[in-house]
């Protein structure tokens, strides 16, 4: 493990145990494809992160890929999921994290104390998010239960509408003022995450929505994985107007390594310098101040720049931070310390 364990803010590695791809025991030995394993892990200092329980579209990821290789694309949203779909997807992927940390792959989190301890260990820290609340009951039945089993994080929504709320659609150009906001049913789950300190994740939430959630929510407000739109104007990611709304609250964002949210092209491409990313960067900084940025680089769940690869290429990322001028303060700052710092916040510890 490096000096600067990186504790990142989303990766989707659940969804491929879901799916069959790989099993518990092979994360931990180690895989021969994807982003995140238990030996790449150490190899490039990934120390943990948010892990992901995410209900997938059939068939959505390809086409959505091949789409945003063009200049410019518009692509509809996809079918909300039934409730009893989302719930025994769900549950599974709790199950899944269990099989992870069985296996000696993950140390499931619940505290920010818990996640700073585990950063420099062999296991990954893990902290369990729903992205996507079409699981939850509109009595919060299941996000209580939920909470008791480690649940620590939430998005109302990915890019599909639920009874919660509207996501932003994969457009670009466009700002992410794309409908409306947050239902009532979506503004009483925000007060519920509140009162049981379940993080609230902005990132998919549309414009309205994130106003919504500013207004009602007495926590930080919190991008787990989302770039600046100046940079890129993409719909997925954050104007300057959200951005010092971020601030304001003392919150945090974090830098998305997905390649469509990244290039100013916004085109699904990973062949690119890292002087994109470092753009980012300077432009969060320059927006929200150095204690509110951090990375969250969606691992397993989409196509990142071919200099980073998986999780054992982020010293790649380091070292182009490093000749960016970013001193030891900083880095300690970008890599884990914002995120325990608003973890620590949120969860009222």
């Amino acid at each position: 493990m490096t000096d600067f364990p990186v504790f990142d803010g989303h990766n989707d590695l659940v969804l491929r145990l879901l799916r069959g791809d790989v099993t518990a025991e092979a994360v931990a030995s180690g895989l021969t494809d994807g982003h995140i394993d238990k030996p790449r892990a150490q190899k490039g200092g990934f120390g943990g992160g948010m892990f992901a329980i995410f209900v997938p579209s059939p068939g959505d990821k390809a086409v959505r890929h091949d789409e945003m290789r063009n200049p410019t694309y518009d692509i509809p949203l996809p079918d909300p999921v039934p409730e009893a779909e989302a719930t025994d997807w769900t549950e599974r992927g709790f199950a899944a994290m269990d099989d992870l940390e069985a296996a000696g792959a993950i140390r499931i989190c619940r505290t920010a104390q818990e996640v700073e301890a585990a950063l420099p260990a062999d296991e990954m820290a893990a902290v369990l998010h729903i992205e996507g609340a079409e699981a939850i009951d509109r009595e919060f039945d299941k996000l209580n239960a939920w909470y008791a089993r480690g649940l620590r994080s939430l998005g109302p929504v990915w890019s599909r509408d639920t009874i919660w709320g509207h996501g932003v659609p994969f457009r670009y150009p466009s700002d992410p003022d794309t409908g409306p906001g947050l239902t009532e049913a979506g503004k009483a789950l925000v007060r519920e995450c509140n009162r049981l300190k379940i993080m609230v994740d902005l990132s998919h939430l549309n414009a309205k929505g994130v106003e919504d959630v500013a207004r009602i929510t007495d926590a930080p407000l919190v991008a787990t994985h989302s770039n600046a739109w100046a940079v890129c104007p993409h719909s997925r990611n954050l104007t300057d107007r959200q951005l010092h709304m971020i601030r304001d609250s003392d919150g945090m964002v974090g830098i998305n390594f997905a390649s469509a949210f990244l290039r100013p092209d916004g085109r699904m491409d990973a062949e690119f310098e890292l002087d994109i990313v470092l753009r980012h960067f300077d432009h969060l900084v320059d927006s929200v101040g150095e204690d509110r940025v951090g990375l969250g680089s969606d691992f397993d769940g989409a196509l990142v720049p071919e200099l980073i690869g998986d999780c054992a290429g982020l010293p790649n990322l380091i070292t182009a931070l490093r000749s960016h001028g970013v001193d030891d303060g900083l880095m300690g700052k970008i890599t884990h310390g914002n995120w325990l710092r608003v973890l620590r916040k949120t969860w009222g510890e």
